[in-house]
């Protein structure tokens, strides 16, 4: 079934750097030290990563991280929660912004 969003695609990632090879390696130093072992071990940073590609729908992402957070010890549980927090978040982020809407009705009713 042919869909927008292609596994096989995650492998071409690194043809990004070919519109600007100085940038890319930029941003594969910039990702390599961003996950490397330090205030958070590997494996929460691959939890948090899991948590953050649910949170901005990344299809591509949530399939590396779940095999990262499997490689690197977490279990389903775990994992699942990590979706639940950034549901969490991102459900109330959209209920604070309503706070904004309520300001705008409020003037505009005025």
């Amino acid at each position: 079934m042919e869909t927008y969003y292609r596994p096989s695609d995650l492998g071409k990632f690194a043809e990004m750097g070919r519109g600007n090879e100085d940038l890319w390696k930029k941003f594969q130093a910039y990702y390599a030290a961003v996950f490397a072992e330090g205030a958070l071990t590997e494996r929460e940073k691959a939890l948090v990563a899991l948590a953050v590609a649910h949170a901005v729908q990344c299809p591509y992402c949530i399939d590396a991280y779940t095999q990262a957070c499997l490689e690197k010890g977490s279990n389903v549980e775990e994992m699942t929660e990590a979706v639940h927090v950034a549901c969490a978040i991102r459900g109330g982020a959209s209920l604070a912004h309503g706070v904004q809407m309520r300001n705008v009705a409020e003037k505009l009713s005025m």
